[in-house]
């Protein structure tokens, strides 16, 4: 009896590993080009059309121990403010999308601005996609503010992101190196899939492979990690940006390991309780990927320091590029001590 009772207790670690695979196996990527599906119209791009990439930062690398280094672009403050402000790109692209903002930024004197290529995303990445471990795209920003304040008079930092990026600021804030921060800025962040701000596969952008996810999310609750490299998730880049001058720099799929470490974890609210500095939330009442008029509600009960504006007539993509963000942004900048 107890030799039958042994084999059933032995028999379910080996029963949940099948069952995780059998998730992982059953729910493989589709072609870049079917990702969106015949009718899906996705994310409004049209805006990056005409980006002016005139006074675009020349790329630059920071080197990181044991892997490959970090390349980011540095705006480098007009006048005496000693604030550096990171401005962390969304899923798919990478710090050009932050070059107006960033002159604006230095041009108004709001201080020195780092425009990081994510670990996995940019002109060449080592891997397109992949990072070593989940947790590295916060030991990476961490290192490279770490490297900018050895280098440059900063007494104050603000960490910015959009969509994605704004899931990684909400992470961050809520991990080990969250107290690097002095302030922060989230534009129309992406903060889970079952939030309230949450839309269906974030209007259309999003294809997240459901299944593999959870076999994965299995196989990490007891410490298998081998097959954290494998895509969880892809996204429907227009096809005029990804044929177009720059599509060689999107990147259309993340891993795992990727995935999971560009967003807020899965007690977001946990995060979000660590965001006790000056915050500010800033997205479109157009906003395609996310629920604009839900922000609110979703994350004053547990950021205490933050302030909300819903901008008239922006959606998810052009709010990265409008001035009246730009504005907006100054203002709540002006207000922080220096």
């Amino acid at each position: 009896m107890l030799y039958k009772i042994a084999l059933s207790i032995a028999a379910v670690p080996v029963v949940y590993i099948l069952i995780a695979l059998g998730l992982i196996v059953s729910n493989q990527p589709v072609a870049d080009e079917l990702v969106g599906g015949k009718n899906a119209d996705g994310l409004d791009f049209s805006g990056t059309r005409d980006q002016d990439l005139s006074q675009l930062a020349k790329l630059q690398s920071l080197d990181v121990a044991g892997t490959s280094p970090v390349n980011y672009r540095f705006y480098p403050n007009q006048g005496a403010s000693k604030r550096l402000i990171v401005l962390i790109h969304g899923s798919g692209w990478h710090s050009m999308q932050f070059a107006g903002m960033a002159n604006y930024l230095v041009e108004n004197n709001l201080g020195h601005v780092v425009t990081p290529d994510l670990r996995g995303h940019g002109v060449a990445p080592e891997r397109r996609g992949d990072i070593d471990y989940i947790g590295q795209l916060e030991d990476d920003l961490a290192l490279l503010i770490a490297d900018l304040k050895s280098k440059h008079d900063i007494s104050q930092v603000i960490i910015a992101g959009h969509s994605s990026g704004g899931g990684l600021v909400i992470r961050f804030a809520g991990g080990k190196h969250g107290n690097i921060a002095d302030g922060w800025v989230l534009l129309a962040p992406f903060i889970r899939h079952d939030a309230p701000t949450a839309r269906p596969d974030a209007g259309g952008w999003a294809h997240p492979l459901l299944r593999r996810i959870i076999g994965l999310s299995m196989l990490n609750n007891i410490g298998i990690r081998w097959f954290n490299s494998l895509t969880a998730i892809q996204f429907n880049m227009p096809e005029f940006v990804r044929k177009g001058e720059l599509g060689h720099t999107a990147t259309l799929a993340y891993s795992f390991r990727l995935n999971t470490s560009y967003a807020p974890r899965r007690e977001y609210t946990a995060d979000l309780a660590k965001m006790t500095k000056p915050m500010l939330l800033l997205a479109g009442n157009r906003d395609e990927a996310f629920r604009s008029d839900a922000y609110q509600a979703t994350l004053s009960p547990h950021v205490k320091n933050g302030e909300y504006h819903i901008l008239d007539g922006l959606g998810h993509i052009d709010l990265v590029s409008d001035p009246a963000t730009y504005r907006s942004l100054k203002s709540w900048l002006d207000k922080l001590k220096k």
